[in-house]
C-alpha cells in the first residue's frame, strides 16, 4: 500500500501548473514537508513539500507536463515496504525514512492538499504535447535525460549526457526542453559553470545549422523549430543566414496562457472607449527636484503620478469599480488597489499595491520601488497579482507615446503614461520648449460615460501641470 500526493490547490483560483523539475527520484527516502517538485503556475514558481515521509515509489509526469489540481504527483511507500511492490520504477534497497511512518501526515503546507490511500496500481501518464509516457520512462528520463537524436556525423559536441552543469533559471531550462535537450548537459559559460540563456541559444543555433546541412527540407512544408515563449525566436536564426525558412511554434502556456485568456475576456465583455490628452509635465519635474532638495529623498515621476491617480479615483470613485455580470451590478470598491503594469522576463504582469488610498506619497513611492526591484525576473507572490481595482501603465518606458490599452479584466479603467520628451508648446501666445507627456485612458462604457472619464483624466493632467494644486484635495 502507498500514499498518493495530489497536486494541491495553489490558491487564487489556480487549477493547473507545469512541472519545472523533480527534486527527488523513485527510490529516494524523503521526510515530511521535504520539497519534492518545482512547479510553475500562472502566478509564480514554487516548490511543493511532500505531506508524507517514506520512500518515493512513483513519479507521475515529467518536466514540461501540465497537471491539474487533484491529479497524482507522486506516490510514497512505507519505508519498510519493498518499493517494487508499490509500483516503484527503480528497484533499489530502501532505508527507513527517519521520523516517519505510513500513518504520518503533513503539517501546515499549501491550502487544499489532497492525500489519499492508494488502492489502484500505478497508471500511465499522459504527457500532453510530449506524448504518452509511462512512469518507468519518466524515471529513466529523470536519471539520464537525453537530447533529441540528430545525425551522429553532425551532432554538436556541446552536449554531454554525463555532464550535470548547474541551471538556475526556469526560463533557461524550458527553452532547452522545448528544443529537445537538457540544459544541464551543456558546458555553462557562467560563474561556476552556470548554464546561461546564451549557452542554450547558441546550442539551438548549432542544432538548426546541423539539421539544415544534413537533410533536404521538405517541399510541402518548411521545418518547424519550437522555442519557448521568451522572445528567443529572433536568436534562433542560424549564423550566416539572413532569411530562414523554418517556421517557429511558440507554446501558449503558463503565464502567457493566463494573460491571453484575460485579455480575450476583456475584449469580449467590455465595451471600452479611449480618450487621450497631451500634458505639459515641466512643472512635475521641477516639483520632483524640489522634493529632493527639501527632503533629501528621490521621488520617481511614476510615483508622483500614481499619487495623482489615487487622488483622482477619490474624486471619481466610480472608475474604481468592476462589473458583476451575474447580478448586473456595478461594484464600486472602497479601497484603491493600484495595479502597476510591468514587463518581466515571464511576460506582462500587473502586481498590485493594496490599500494605496491609505498610503502617503513616500509609502507609495517605496511600494512601487519594491515592485520595480522584482520586475526583471517576475518573482511576485501570487497574492501580489490579484485584487487590483485600477491599473497604471507606464508604457513610455518602452519608447512609445500612447496606446489604446486593454483593460485589466475585471477592472473598469486603465491609465497609460507615454514617453516624456521635449516638444514645442505654446505659453502666453509664444512658443516654448516644454517636457510633454501623452496620457491615454481606456474605460468601461458600462461603468461611466465620457464626462466622468474626461473629468478624471483632466484632473490628473492638472496635477501634473501644477502639482501644488493637489494640496487643495488633501
Amino acid at each position: 500500500m502507498s500514499r498518493e500526493f495530489l497536486l494541491p490547490d495553489l490558491g487564487e483560483g489556480l487549477t493547473e501548473a507545469e512541472i519545472v523539475a523533480w527534486l527527488v527520484a523513485p527510490g529516494d527516502t524523503i521526510v515530511i514537508d521535504q520539497a519534492v517538485v518545482e512547479v510553475e503556475s500562472a502566478k509564480s514558481i514554487v516548490e511543493l513539500p511532500s505531506p508524507y515521509g517514506g520512500v518515493v515509489a512513483s513519479l507521475f509526469g515529467e518536466p514540461g507536463q501540465v497537471i491539474h489540481a487533484g491529479q497524482v504527483l507522486l506516490t510514497v511507500a512505507d519505508a519498510v515496504t519493498d518499493v517494487s511492490a508499490a509500483g516503484a520504477t527503480v528497484g533499489v534497497p530502501v532505508a527507513a525514512a527517519p521520523n516517519s511512518t505510513l500513518s504520518e501526515g503533513s503539517g501546515a503546507v499549501l491550502v487544499g492538499y489532497g492525500t489519499t490511500e492508494s488502492t489502484r496500481p500505478p497508471r500511465t501518464v499522459a504527457a500532453g504535447r510530449f506524448g504518452t509516457v509511462t512512469t518507468a520512462d519518466a524515471a529513466a528520463r529523470l536519471k539520464a535525460p537525453t537530447p533529441t537524436p540528430i545525425p551522429a556525423a553532425v551532432e554538436p559536441v556541446r552536449i554531454d549526457a554525463a555532464r550535470r552543469s548547474p541551471v538556475v533559471s526556469p526560463i533557461v531550462r524550458r527553452l532547452a526542453r522545448e528544443n529537445g535537450f537538457d540544459a544541464s548537459m551543456l558546458a555553462g559559460s557562467g560563474q561556476n559553470d552556470l548554464v546561461l540563456r546564451s549557452d542554450v541559444e547558441d546550442h539551438i543555433r548549432a542544432l538548426t545549422t546541423s539539421a539544415l546541412t544534413t537533410s533536404e527540407p521538405p517541399t510541402s512544408a518548411p521545418p518547424v523549430l519550437v522555442v519557448a515563449a521568451t522572445g528567443a525566436a529572433a536568436s534562433a536564426t542560424p549564423a550566416g543566414r539572413d532569411d530562414v525558412s523554418a517556421d517557429i511554434r511558440i507554446p501558449i502556456s503558463g503565464l502567457r496562457k493566463v494573460v491571453a485568456q484575460r485579455l480575450t475576456t476583456s475584449r469580449r465583455e467590455i465595451p471600452e472607449a479611449t480618450i487621450w490628452l497631451d500634458v505639459d509635465a515641466t512643472a512635475l519635474f521641477a516639483a520632483r527636484d524640489q522634493l529632493l532638495t527639501a527632503t533629501g529623498e528621490r521621488f520617481s515621476v511614476t510615483a508622483l503620478i500614481a499619487r495623482f491617480v489615487v487622488a483622482g479615483l477619490r474624486q471619481f470613485p466610480v472608475l474604481n469599480s468592476s462589473v458583476d455580470t451575474a447580478s448586473q451590478e456595478i461594484l464600486q470598491h472602497g479601497a484603491v488597489n493600484l495595479g502597476i503594469a510591468a514587463q518581466t522576463s515571464r511576460g506582462l504582469m500587473v502586481p498590485v499595491i493594496h490599500g494605496a488610498h491609505a498610503m502617503s506619497t513616500r509609502q507609495l513611492r517605496d511600494a512601487i520601488a519594491a515592485l520595480v526591484a522584482q520586475s526583471p525576473d517576475g518573482t511576485f507572490a501570487p497574492s501580489a497579482l490579484t485584487g487590483g481595482t485600477f491599473t497604471l501603465n507606464n508604457f513610455g518606458s518602452l519608447g512609445v507615446d500612447g496606446s489604446a490599452a486593454i483593460i485589466n479584466h475585471p477592472e473598469a479603467a486603465i491609465l497609460g503614461i507615454g514617453r516624456m520628451i521635449e516638444r514645442p508648446w505654446v505659453i502666453d501666445h509664444a512658443l516654448a520648449v516644454r517636457t510633454v507627456v501623452e496620457l491615454s485612458m481606456v474605460f468601461d462604457h458600462r461603468v461611466c460615460d465620457g464626462g466622468t472619464a474626461a473629468g478624471f483624466l483632466t484632473y490628473v493632467a492638472r496635477c501634473i501641470e501644477n502639482p501644488v494644486s493637489l494640496l487643495a484635495d488633501l
